[in-house]
């Protein structure tokens, strides 16, 4: 605090006063942490989605389909209500608000595997014809094919692309082309395991610009020899999140 005399003009005359002021701290600004959600439990899932797809409904109709007594869901039920997951009314029930849909769909999808959503790899072996991949993926109706050797180990991936590009090179005979001319070898593919989320694989995908990833588990003490488990493509993640909007996620859970 400090002080200074100032001249204030009041009718003509001159008066000396004293003027105080007082230091003001400057306003400082309060950083706040993100608060995360609180996670849900595998139980307080399924109530949502019992909720969410048969709403409204009473405490007691969701205890009878998880077999379990209402006395035992009112703590789930009293976190699903004040996280505006649920909302209830007297005499209706439990109704689903969709206030925290995406808190829930990101919950839900952080527990899913790229296991849980891979579906069976096409292969082809090393030693067939460009002209044999081509028939092969016509049959099977697939964009992708996977090459391997006799072991099951992968070797490289085949696209249409690289089929079109084969069969565009002049004077270009499929029938006596090696796959092994055709197909990305393993060294330039991008892959992904049983365990990793499939929210991980899908990102994998975009940025690699990619339709499909095989699935692939190291073969022993030979981390250079992956075994071909499947595959998750566009199509498996579009499935997925179809799936999870029509409140289907505890399916990749049963």
């Amino acid at each position: 605090m400090y002080s200074e005399p100032i001249k204030v003009y009041d009718n003509n005359e001159v008066r000396s006063k004293m003027f105080i002021c007082f230091a003001i701290p400057k306003q400082q600004t309060v950083k706040r942490k993100a608060v995360s959600p609180i996670p849900l439990s595998d139980r307080q899932r399924r109530i949502a989605e019992i909720v969410r797809r048969n709403g409204p409904v009473t405490g007691q109709d969701i205890a009878r389909e998880l077999g379990l007594t209402r006395a035992a869901l009112r703590s789930d039920l009293a976190i699903l209500t004040m996280s505006g997951v649920l909302d209830a009314r007297p005499h209706v029930g439990y109704f689903y608000t969709g206030k925290n849909t995406l808190g829930l769909l990101v919950e839900e999808l952080s527990t899913i595997t790229v296991e849980d959503i891979m579906s069976v790899p096409i292969v082809v072996s090393r030693d067939k014809s460009a002209y044999d991949a081509v028939v092969t993926m016509f049959l099977e109706d697939v964009g992708t094919l996977f090459v391997v050797d006799a072991d099951g180990c992968l070797q490289g991936v085949i696209s249409r692309k690289d089929l079109l590009k084969a069969a565009l090179n002049q004077g270009a005979d499929l029938h006596g082309l090696p796959i092994a001319m055709v197909m990305t070898p393993l060294s330039k593919m991008v892959t992904t395991f049983p365990d990793e989320p499939a929210a991980a694989a899908a990102r994998r995908i975009v940025d690699s610009e990619i339709d499909c990833l095989p699935v692939v588990r190291p073969q022993g003490k030979k981390p250079k020899q992956l075994t071909l488990l499947g595959r998750v493509s566009k199509t498996n993640m579009t499935r997925l999140l179809a799936e999870l909007a029509e409140g289907k996620g505890g399916n990749y859970h049963s």
